[in-house]
């Protein structure tokens, strides 16, 4: 069965939420449901940065990819960060974070921004592989302060 990626919509929320979990889950980190209840309202209102969509395989939600439109001092025109990518585990290596990864390049081109770009874990070496075949490593460093 073919792979369909697709925004999400209101009716996804079940969906969304076990997926959002399990990719919690491989960061070892929880996030508030209140939260998580604000994102996913984000995610419906059309008048905000922040985009989503699903993988879906057989009428399942097999994966899932958060985006953010942002400006930037370099360029006029804006960049995508890619925050967050996720695949069901058993599912990992079959070209469906590819195909996610190539749909935010497709939205985030029509959008008209100048680069996609995102981080992921030192010991994330299985994203990785796959990172290091389709962009190119930055060479910065992330620092960050916790505020609050």
């Amino acid at each position: 069965m073919p792979l369909e990626i697709r925004p999400i919509s209101a009716a996804d929320h079940a969906v969304w939420l076990q997926l959002w979990q399990g990719y919690q889950r491989f960061y070892q980190t929880e996030i508030p449901e209140s939260t998580s209840a604000v994102t996913w309202q984000r995610f419906l209102a059309a008048d905000e940065p922040l985009h989503a969509a699903l993988a879906w395989r057989d009428g399942e939600a097999i994966g899932l990819v958060h985006w953010i439109f942002h400006r930037s001092c370099w360029t006029v025109s804006d960049y995508c960060y890619l925050q967050d990518l996720y695949v069901a585990e058993e599912l990992r290596g079959a070209g469906i974070g590819r195909a996610l990864i190539e749909h935010v390049y497709a939205a985030a081109q029509a959008a008209g921004a100048n680069r996609v770009h995102w981080l992921t874990q030192e010991d994330n070496l299985r994203g990785r592989q796959l990172y290091e075949r389709i962009a190119s490593r930055s060479g910065f460093i992330q620092y960050r302060q916790l505020l609050g």
